[in-house]
């Protein structure tokens, strides 16, 4: 069937007469195809790695031993598992339920992000005729610096377009301006504050000592620690870039999209933060 579809593809091209027998492929069907593709890439990397592709499979297999079992007139095992086909969507939904809350923010933030790329470009000459004040990331950058020196461990989230209120809720209130002794006491081994995330939105520093949640990717590398789990799994539910320091190593890194970039320096952080941050 896939052969007779290229050939008739090669047809319509080319403007040769249909042969009878062949199928009509219409564009429709090509975009139909494509997404289904798309969809099913989305849904395979944020499984990845997850415990979700075993309970996957396990699935699978019920179904093909049900298949089984009705086919040889297994009546009492077709009975059973008869039972596990006939509410499987309401299973599914009960068992993939962080996943599917985590698809729809992943869908949400990229639409929002999108969104945004559109609305800065628009304002783009606008905010060259304005002259207007790009915000300065060198206290980001110089804290980073000196706790990279000192091997003091450090998480800063940088919020961008969506809500993070439910993060906020969990530190403590700080709503300060932003500079680089700040945010080092903040992180200080002493500090009542220095456990946990600092989150900054723009030269404001909202909260410290927020609770971040963890990416259950086993694709990290397994000798990261929790601060670093914590950026990456903040950053997979949604548009925020995270900011690590390690405590053991020095090494400065960042994440975003749940991808991480680990052990840049400096120049490359701030060019980071300056093309990725409004």
């Amino acid at each position: 069937m896939a052969l007779l579809n290229v050939l008739s593809v090669i047809l319509l091209s080319t403007g040769l007469p249909h042969i009878e027998g062949l199928p009509t492929i219409r564009i429709a069907d090509i975009i139909d195809v494509v997404l289904v593709a798309l969809l099913i890439y989305e849904i395979y990397k944020l499984v990845k790695g997850t415990n979700v592709m075993r309970i996957f499979w396990a699935i699978v297999i019920i179904y093909i031993t049900w298949l089984v079992v009705s086919f040889f007139h297994m009546r009492l095992s077709t009975e059973i598992l008869g039972q596990f086909i006939s509410i499987g969507i309401i299973a599914i939904i009960i068992v993939f339920q962080p996943e599917i809350r985590r698809f729809l923010l992943l869908i949400g933030t990229k639409t929002s992000m999108a969104g945004d790329t559109t609305r800065r470009r628009l304002l783009f000459w606008r905010r060259r005729v304005n002259d207007k004040k790009e915000l300065n990331f060198d206290a980001y950058v110089q804290a980073c610096m000196h706790m990279s020196q000192s091997r003091t461990g450090a998480l800063i989230v940088f919020a961008r377009q969506n809500d993070v209120s439910d993060l906020l809720s969990t530190g403590q209130s700080i709503d300060a301006p932003v500079s680089s002794p700040l945010i080092e006491a903040l992180f200080f081994k002493n500090s009542p504050l220095h456990d946990g995330a600092v989150i900054v939105r723009g030269e404001t520093i909202l909260a410290a000592r927020c609770i971040l949640p963890v990416s259950s990717n086993r694709e990290i590398d397994p000798g990261l620690g929790l601060r670093h789990r914590s950026g990456i799994g903040v950053t997979e539910q949604t548009d925020v870039i995270a900011v690590i320091v390690s405590e053991e190593t020095g090494a400065i890194s960042y994440a975003e999209a749940g991808v991480l970039h680990h052990d840049v320096t400096p120049v490359e952080l701030r060019q980071f933060l300056e093309q990725h941050i409004a």
